[in-house]
């Protein structure tokens, strides 16, 4: 069966006790998770969802995600996972813009009120018909005329579904990116796109369903790296998944002791989050025992620093192996080689199945030089099948068989590969993706500004750090507090401008671009 869903069907006929999850002191086999999947599928079928529509979920790292996205594929369904920070603006852009008929929320946190956004954004598209609240707590949420509760509608299911075909070329997820520019958009994933990458855990990793791995999930799910290279590949490989909402140095290595995790995998700021937080307990944590256990560490997002591989290798005895790749290329097109001595600031070479090459901006090859500098373009089995409703911009990024990334980097004589830069502004805020233009354009909407350039400035922690440059129209008294303030209601918590500068003008060329680069 070509569905993506048959990885958690397989494993399940092979090794139906073998524990699939873990969260606190919940501990779910795969019989378990495939019947609460079962249940999810009966729920939508029995609302009239069908093969091909669309269902998104936005749910933090819990087993509700993993188990609500396979139930969604058993029913032959397109997930749209959504991140859990968008704002209620936000949330009505993608549900309208995938199509979305059914959305399913987790109720959140009152710090992190996930489902009060999901709510208030689902009740502004028309299209998308049916709501699930995840609620934890029995009582009746606010407002008068509540959203159903996922937890008895579900249980109310059968635990037995048989999966629904789907061909190898149909959609089995939409993610949303904003590519290079404008308002985000829809990559649409394939199932063969999935599973082939998830399948690179035998020649990247090791991965055996002999000795299978436990994989600390930390990285969010809602994103293609801890979906494919963790979620996926766990349940491929008969692996134990160990969620983690959200990251937090300390929580994540008394994890790694706790559940004996052999996984890692992360970006840069959360390596630099443990070796701090290891720093700051005088010895209480015991190193040696998680040396013992971890036998993977991978990386990705953005490039890590040569001080953090050599800290984390002192600590834990362990190179960390650095990949690369994107939503559209579901995601990882290269990775460093395991067992190889690290290469420093390298995403690795190509992996298995995919091939890389530099390009100029009319496509043409860069001719081979350590020194050369292209754009990288990728061929191979993650590249996506394009930009949903959206021919124009899937043109622009796929000619033929290769898709063009928007990052510029050098090739060794050897192979690796080096970014040495982004071909467009693309922020990346500790391993999340922020793109200005469309900061930019939503900034522009509020009657204070004249003029805007949104840019990344270096951040110890985060990377990046978000920074608007802003003109303002003659006479407004809007502070620059006052502008920040409003912009993080526009935004997700990852995306606002955290840095707001009012300036008399902005350097340009003679054209009348800005010129980014003499901003600072």
């Amino acid at each position: 069966m070509t569905n993506l869903a048959a990885i958690l069907d397989d494993t399940t006929a092979k090794y139906p006790e073998r524990t699939a999850i873990v969260f606190g002191d919940t501990r779910l086999n795969y019989a378990q998770v495939n019947g609460a999947a079962n249940q999810v599928a009966n729920l939508l079928v029995s609302r009239g969802i069908k093969p091909g529509d669309k269902v998104a979920i936005s749910i933090p790292n819990l087993p509700y995600f993993t188990i609500a996205y396979f139930g969604i594929l058993k029913a032959g369904a397109v997930v749209v996972p959504l991140n859990v920070l968008l704002s209620e603006r936000e949330v009505a852009y993608h549900l309208d813009d995938s199509g979305a008929v059914a959305f399913i929320a987790f109720e959140g946190t009152p710090d992190l009120p996930i489902g009060d956004r999901a709510w208030a954004g689902f009740n502004e598209v028309e299209a998308c018909k049916e709501f699930f609240l995840i609620k934890l707590d029995s009582a009746a949420p606010e407002p008068m005329e509540p959203p159903e509760f996922y937890g008895p509608l579900v249980a109310q299911q059968s635990p037995e579904f048989t999966t629904v075909e789907r061909d190898d070329d149909d959609t089995a997820v939409i993610l949303y990116t904003s590519g290079t520019t404008g308002q985000p958009k829809g990559a649409e994933l394939m199932h063969r796109n999935l599973r082939a990458n998830a399948a690179l855990g035998t020649s990247l990793f090791g991965a055996d369903e002999n000795d299978p791995d436990t994989y600390l999930a930390v990285l969010p799910l809602f994103h293609i790296f801890g979906q494919t290279v963790i979620q996926n590949g766990a349940f491929l490989y008969g692996g134990t998944v160990v969620y983690l909402p959200r990251f937090e140095p300390e929580a994540a290595l008394a994890l790694l002791l706790k559940e004996k995790i052999t996984f890692f995998a992360g970006v840069p700021t959360m390596y630099w989050g443990l070796l701090q937080a290891l720093a700051a307990s005088d010895g209480s944590i015991d190193v040696e025992a998680i040396a013992k256990t971890i036998r993977t560490a991978a990386a990705g997002g953005a490039a890590l620093p040569a001080d953090i591989h050599r800290q984390f290798e002192e600590k834990f005895g362990i190179v960390i192996q650095e990949g690369y790749g994107l939503s559209e290329t579901s995601p990882v097109a290269s990775f460093g080689v395991r067992g190889e001595e690290v290469r420093v600031g390298s995403i690795g070479r190509p992996v298995e199945g995919v091939e890389m090459k530099l390009i100029n901006d009319d496509w043409s090859d860069v001719p081979h030089d350590p020194e050369a500098i292209g754009e990288i373009a990728i061929k191979g089995h993650g590249i996506m099948k394009g930009y949903y409703n959206r021919p124009a911009a899937t043109a622009e990024a796929i000619q033929g068989e290769w898709f063009r990334t928007g990052d510029l980097a050098r090739k060794d004589d050897d192979g690796y590969y080096y970014i040495v830069d982004r071909s467009k502004d693309m922020i990346i805020r500790g391993g999340y993706n922020v793109y200005p233009r469309e900061l930019e354009e939503v900034l522009m909407t509020h009657p204070a500004v004249s003029l805007v350039a949104v840019i990344g400035v270096p951040h110890e922690s985060h990377g990046e750090e978000i920074k608007a440059v802003v003109v303002k129209n003659a006479d407004d008294p809007t502070t620059e507090a006052e502008l920040r303030e409003w912009a993080k209601g526009q935004f997700a918590q990852y995306k606002y401008p955290r840095i707001v500068e009012f300036r008399d003008a902005l350097p340009m060329t003679a054209t009348g671009k800005i010129l980014k680069r003499e901003i600072d």
